[in-house]
């Protein structure tokens, strides 16, 4: 009988030694079968004691120790090619500011989450790097900002500034009303030796620069996404074979977590059931068909591990030999029922 709470042990024995691991990296460690390594990682994520990965390995994401973070670093060729190209830019640069890179980056910089961390300066999004601490990214940046000096027609304008450099803000714009006049010149946090009339006209261009920003930001539209006119879902009516094939589920004890896909003689949905190891989830396809086919059941196997979740056929016919011989070699992961 197997003690889940010494399994639990060596899961994290080896992620400690190992670092991010796949569940079937874990499988082979402990000689037991995937779907049962699966359900001790998901315990193991509730219980907070291991984190799991945004990154996708083969359709699986990582499991690993907290303190390992960093260490995910090493699979970020299984990313996106455009996402592998913002996260090369970030760990090289450290710190990034949104606006300044192109669409493409900035979409793939949001779905970077294990690698980029957002934050906001003045009402301006910064993305750090993963081992980048929030406070030396605040640093870094504080270090770029400084306050070129004025110049009209190859005159420099002599600007004394009571903070060293602190750049013109919002705050300080806002003593300056619509007309370029200063409200009130003892606030203004810049004493001007001459020429004060052009100073006031960079602070004008300033609030200018700083409006159309917000603006950018609230009109950016993500390139990658296709909008399309909102529908009214109409309930499709079930079949009789769909019908059936719940009426099946739940005489065996399965629970119907979540409806995917609903067809005529095809019915596709998440179920759990209870077992000695707990709650187990499976990806589920039910298929009125006269023989299921190896095609059938490698398309269900690769769907499923794509959330990733154990996957389980429900077939009203026969299983062509081939598919017969693909349930013997992904048994651990691979169940099949026949629906009567």
């Amino acid at each position: 009988m197997i003690q889940v709470h010494e399994v639990h042990n060596r899961i994290i024995s080896i992620l400690q030694r190992k670092g991010p691991c796949l569940p079937i990296h874990v499988a082979k460690e402990l000689n037991i079968s995937t779907l049962f390594v699966s359900a001790f990682l998901a315990e193991l994520v509730e219980n907070k004691k291991v984190k799991i990965s945004n990154l996708k390995v083969g359709g699986s994401p990582l499991y690993f120790l907290g303190g390992h973070e960093t260490q995910l670093a090493n699979f970020y060729n299984y990313l996106h090619p455009k996402e592998s190209e913002a996260f090369l830019l970030l760990k090289e640069n450290k710190v990034l500011r949104d606006n300044e890179q192109e669409p493409a980056i900035r979409v793939a910089l949001r779905s970077i989450k294990d690698f980029a961390f957002g934050f906001i300066i003045e009402g301006e999004l910064y993305w750090r790097y993963l081992s980048v601490p929030e406070t030396e990214a605040k640093n870094i940046i504080s270090t770029k900002i400084k306050v070129a000096p004025l110049i009209i027609e190859n005159e420099p304008i002599a600007i004394e500034k009571k903070v060293t450099n602190e750049p013109i803000d919002e705050k300080k714009i806002e003593l300056v009303n619509e007309k370029g006049e200063v409200k009130d010149k003892e606030k203004l946090p810049i004493i001007i030796e001459k020429k004060p009339e052009v100073v006031i006209e960079q602070i004008k261009k300033k609030k200018i620069e700083i409006r159309e920003r917000k603006k950018e930001r609230i009109e950016f539209d993500n390139p990658l996404v296709i909008y399309e006119r909102e529908r009214l879902k109409k309930e499709k009516p079930k079949s009789a074979f769909v019908l059936d094939v719940i009426d099946f589920l739940n005489k065996n004890n399965f629970k119907i977590i979540e409806e995917k896909e609903l067809k005529s003689r095809e019915y596709r949905c998440v179920v759990e059931i209870k077992s000695q190891l707990g709650l187990i989830q499976f990806f589920t396809e039910a298929k009125d068909k006269k023989t299921i086919t190896d095609s059938d059941i490698k398309k269900l196997l690769s769907d499923a591990q794509k959330i990733p979740l154990p996957a389980l056929i429900i077939y009203s016919g026969g299983i062509s030999k081939k598919a017969k011989e693909y349930l013997i070699k992904y048994s651990s992961i691979l169940k099949a029922k026949k629906l009567e």
